[in-house]
């Protein structure tokens, strides 16, 4: 439990304090993200405040309380530069706009890649772990339509749906909410997607570098996720999952919460079911996502410029109006192909690890077996023989068109 439980928006100090000290104060035992902008807004200063720490220490019963240290904040700063990422306060220009809204956000954050893109419009979609080929299916079409139009995708480079959203979207640029340091990838199979991230993208943590992520860590994370974005999109989630507390974080920091639907008897789309139940957005595609969302329309490349009052010349052009260009008698040449992405694959060398990949990727909806051969990367020949072996255990079944389904 917290030793100092405020609940307020940050209040920034009255001049620019250096980087140690900031460290200082929100390293130091039982001091949070809410209480550090409370502590910040009572004494003027992170200095002052960390002087001030001993003595609120003692009141509360707390003998002999010393804040952190110089020595451990400086080794902080000089194991982040190490990992090429850079400390952005709450202070600071870069700092992401939406996320500086919420009443615990990170005093600092270390980035690692594109921090410009922090401030563009974004959308987080989130999901299962375990997900199905549908589910890792939509993620992708999801991600890549809305990344398409001119959103940042925002999720938390795990397994399945985070990973699918980010691959989708990684060269026009997406952000990684990271559980641990910003030099502790994790899962460790998402060094190569991690790396091709931060060329375009970023990634972010609010832990310091080296720190391994445990359970505790990752909602915190998620309360990142949802406050960096304007909405939140699930897209498979189980009734008791991680990606139900971001939706409630979203819920509570005023963020839309949307949702995609999935078959009743599926234990990944329970989840999600129960979202839209109790009031999120019903969600198909990107389309329905950006009708949800009309307030960033505006925001996006090719938005319409502001109405004028000015009247139309009378050849009907508009004001300022160009002529358009000659058609081309040659079309223009095509673009040249970008070379694929070397994601790690994930498939599994034994039969039993085998079956039970095949099995996690299938759900009550029909699934086409070329599409779950791609998504878990297993050979055709030792795909269909699984395939066999488990309709005739009774686990699937074969649909017309060459889809299979559980049982």
């Amino acid at each position: 439990m917290r030793l100092f439980s405020f609940n307020t928006p940050h209040t920034p100090p009255t001049a620019r304090e250096d980087d140690p000290t900031i460290l200082r104060l929100i390293r130091s035992r039982r001091v949070g993200p809410a209480s550090f902008h409370r502590l910040i807004a009572e004494h003027g200063s992170a200095g002052a405040a960390l002087a001030a720490l001993p003595e609120i220490a003692g009141r509360a019963g707390i003998e002999a309380y010393a804040p952190c240290s110089e020595a451990a904040a400086a080794a902080e700063l000089r194991a982040g530069h190490r990992a090429g990422a850079r400390l952005l306060r709450f202070d600071d220009a870069d700092y992401p706009p939406l996320l500086r809204q919420i009443a615990d956000a990170p005093p600092v954050l270390w980035i690692k890649g594109n921090a410009a893109i922090l401030r563009d419009p974004s959308i987080a979609v989130i999901g299962a772990r375990d997900a199905s080929s549908l589910g890792l299916r939509m993620a992708r079409g999801l991600a890549r339509g809305l990344a398409e139009r001119g959103l940042r995708i925002v999720s938390g480079l795990a397994r399945g749906i985070d990973s699918a959203a980010h691959e989708a979207s990684v060269k026009t640029g997406t952000i990684a909410v990271m559980a641990g340091g910003i030099d502790v990838i994790y899962p460790r199979e998402n060094r190569v997607l991690a790396a091709t991230i931060c060329d375009r993208g970023c990634l972010i943590s609010e832990q310091p570098p080296g720190l391994a992520p445990v359970a505790r860590h990752f909602p915190l994370r998620n309360r990142i996720i949802s406050g960096l974005a304007h909405g939140v999109v699930v897209v498979e989630a189980a009734p008791r999952s991680g990606s139900l507390i971001t939706a409630r974080n979203a819920l509570d920091q005023g963020r839309e919460v949307l949702a995609v639907p999935g078959h009743p008897v599926d234990g990944r789309a329970g989840g999600c079911n129960q979202l839209i139940r109790d009031g999120a957005i019903l969600v198909r595609n990107a389309d329905d996502v950006l009708a949800a969302l009309p307030e960033l329309a505006p925001r996006l490349p090719g938005a319409d410029p502001p109405a004028t009052d000015l009247a139309p010349d009378p050849d009907g052009a508009g004001p300022g109006a160009q002529p358009a260009p000659p058609p081309s008698a040659d079309p223009p040449p095509p673009a040249p192909a970008r070379p694929a992405l070397p994601f790690p694959h994930r498939g599994a060398t034994r039969a039993a690890d085998a079956t039970r990949l095949v099995l996690q990727h299938l759900s009550a909806s029909p699934t086409d077996q070329d599409a779950l051969a791609r998504d878990t990367g297993l050979r055709a020949a030792e795909l269909s023989s699984l395939l066999i072996e488990l309709e005739l255990k009774g686990r699937l079944t074969r649909l017309a068109g060459g889809q299979i389904a559980l049982s």
